[in-house]
């Protein structure tokens, strides 16, 4: 089915939800990769990660190796982690602190600029452009402490990309204090959307999340759809509590689970101050590379911080195990779309806006 086919259908009575083929269709992934994460920001870190000069970590971004490095006096940039010479992978590490930074081929430096610094091979030669040899700079933004990177030079800037996003942050006066604690990864057996799919609705809550149910009140359980991105949250029932977290008299009391376009799930969980953040990093069209980053204060836990990891990956892996039979069913030949229910307007929003994104020239 093609794209326009798929927009015309998500509207129908009877069937709305995206073709499964979509999900199971590697020329579908690379046309993703192409027109919707390497146009829009997608976020790679905290400043946390890169506080004085020299500090560098590297990430992928669409398929594209990336360095991020904090420069002597003391701007954040990013780069293609790319050798202009040869193409090489210049930083093997995924994160560290150094003064110039080496290409393991030829030897070639580069400041933290991205300017070169020498070019060995080359010394007493003619015909070496200063110009085409720095590295090769990615648009880098930071707001809420946290780091975005867009590939596209002609991006809209992040402050202009999620609507009222980042204002509601500054609502949680302890996200300032937060820093980088850990970042767990996991293979997930089912291609990105549908991990997606699952974080916008909270129908299956009652029957595969008993503990998020039984702490949370899902009858106040509100998703409301904003600007590139959508917002879920509810109050926690009284007198709960999970482990050692007494819920009623935590820090936050309520739950607020966020979605950016296209794979960003930000969460804060009813407790002390925290924030988890969930990357959904496509491996190939039916695999899926989920990041996992948590926020705290410091980097000793306490028994309540780590207990609410503990309640998190709970609810993560009650959600893997639901994404990856999903992905079995996308591949069968019993149905070719889904159907959705009146409450599932976030998920109509995000399939929308995957078939916009696929119409791009």
């Amino acid at each position: 089915m093609s794209v326009q086919e798929a927009k015309a259908n998500i509207h129908n009575d009877e069937v709305r939800t995206l073709p499964y083929g979509l999900y199971t269709d590697p020329r579908v992934l690379k046309e993703e990769q192409e027109k919707i994460f390497a146009r829009s920001w997608q976020f790679v870190g905290h400043v946390s990660q890169v506080e004085h000069p020299g500090d560098y970590f590297t990430c992928e971004v669409a398929g594209e190796p990336i360095l991020l490095v904090r420069g002597k006096e003391g701007t954040l940039r990013a780069f293609y982690n790319v050798c202009p010479h040869r193409a090489t992978k210049l930083e093997k590490s995924a994160e560290g602190n150094k003064k110039v930074l080496q290409c393991g081929y030829h030897g070639w430096t580069f400041n933290l600029d991205g300017s070169l610094h020498r070019a060995p091979n080359f010394k007493g030669a003619d015909g070496l452009c200063a110009e085409r040899s720095c590295l090769r700079s990615v648009r880098v933004e930071v707001l809420a402490s946290l780091i975005f990177v867009n590939l596209d030079d002609h991006a809209q800037p992040l402050s202009a990309s999620y609507g009222n996003f980042f204002a509601e942050l500054e609502g949680f006066p302890f996200l300032g204090e937060l820093k980088k604690i850990n970042s767990k990864t996991r293979v997930i057996k089912a291609n990105w959307k549908a991990f997606i799919d699952n974080y916008l609705e909270c129908d299956h809550c009652p029957i595969a999340h008993p503990g998020f149910s039984a702490a949370l009140d899902l009858s106040q359980y509100k998703i409301i759809q904003c600007e590139n991105y959508s917002v879920q949250g509810t109050v926690v029932k009284p007198d709960k509590q999970y482990g050692s977290v007494e819920l009623n008299k935590a820090e936050m009391q309520g739950g607020r689970f966020y979605w950016l376009w296209p794979n960003l799930m930000v969460t804060i969980y009813p407790g002390p101050g925290n924030m988890s953040i969930i990357q959904m990093v496509p491996i190939d069209h039916e695999t899926t590379l989920g990041i996992y980053t948590y926020l705290f204060r410091d980097d000793q836990l306490t028994q309540e911080e780590r207990d609410l990891i503990a309640f998190a990956e709970q609810v993560r892996d009650e959600d893997v195990e639901l994404v990856e039979l999903e992905q079995i069913g996308f591949r069968s030949r019993a149905f070719s779309k889904g159907q959705f229910s009146p409450t599932e307007h976030a998920v109509l929003q995000f399939h929308e806006m995957v078939l916009g994104a696929l119409e791009q020239k």
